[in-house]
């Protein structure tokens, strides 16, 4: 099992789960931020700390989990590692599902990577 960030970090890229991981997995783009599964220990520290309910393991039953799976393994062999917080983005509690928002973000994915630290 590992975690996997999933839609629902799109265009909020909170980083407080980047603050507790013990093994730097996670990895940064423009809008989003991913775990890099075969570096990821499994602790789970990270899935309480994300504002945006974006974590999930790999063995939830969330929608397009395999697709998800597919863009951290992806974009953590590509873009910078993060192993500091950041401030989210400017707009991340107006898109917030955790705060109401509804609509599917899937579309707003972006590929480009993230800034260095």
């Amino acid at each position: 099992m590992t975690y996997i960030v999933n839609d629902k970090c799109i265009n909020c890229r909170y980083t407080d789960c980047v603050e507790v991981c013990p093994v730097d997995c996670f990895y940064i783009g423009e809008n989003t931020i991913v775990i890099h599964p075969d570096e990821c220990i499994d602790c789970g520290v990270c899935e309480p700390e994300c504002p945006a309910g974006a974590i999930v393991p790999d063995s939830d039953d969330y929608p397009n989990l395999q697709h998800w799976l597919d863009i951290n393994t992806k974009y953590s062999s590509i873009w910078p590692n993060i192993t500091q917080k950041l401030d989210p983005l400017p707009n991340a509690d107006s898109v917030n599902p955790e705060k109401g928002y509804t609509e599917d973000k899937t579309e707003m994915f972006s590929d480009a990577a993230g800034p260095e630290e």
